[in-house]
């Protein structure tokens, strides 16, 4: 059963990558503003699908692992941003607001993934 703030978390992730999709739709049709649309639409929408995962995981371990992957993106996604805003690709004010909501997420991530390990040792599983 789904508690009330795993699903606040996960339509805040999604919307996450419904930010990150108009941003990539910004970006200019050139080889660079191509070449990071590719690789921020993947690494933008990646924590969303791994967080997803991570809700059907077979053990404590497992549910750690995806959610370790999801972190793992976001700070991929960070650094894609930042590039971009000071290239500048994109002059968006959405970039700000999606620099601002990565960095929440990623530290959301950490937390989360510190108290699953701690609740692992705790409780071996």
């Amino acid at each position: 059963m789904k508690n009330k703030h795993s699903f606040n978390l996960q339509n805040r992730i999604i919307n996450f990558s419904l930010l990150i999709m108009k941003i990539v739709e910004e970006l200019p049709k050139s080889y660079t503003g191509q070449h990071f649309a590719k690789q921020l639409v993947r690494s933008g929408t990646s924590p969303a699908f791994q967080y997803g995962e991570a809700q059907a995981a077979e053990s404590r371990k497992d549910f750690i692992h995806k959610l370790k992957i999801g972190q793992k993106e976001l700070r991929e996604t960070f650094v894609c941003l930042t590039i971009i805003k000071k290239h500048p690709l994109s002059s968006s004010e959405l970039l700000e607001i999606a620099l601002t909501e990565c960095d929440e997420l990623i530290a959301i991530f950490h937390k989360s993934i510190g108290t699953a390990k701690k609740n692992l040792d705790k409780n071996g599983y």
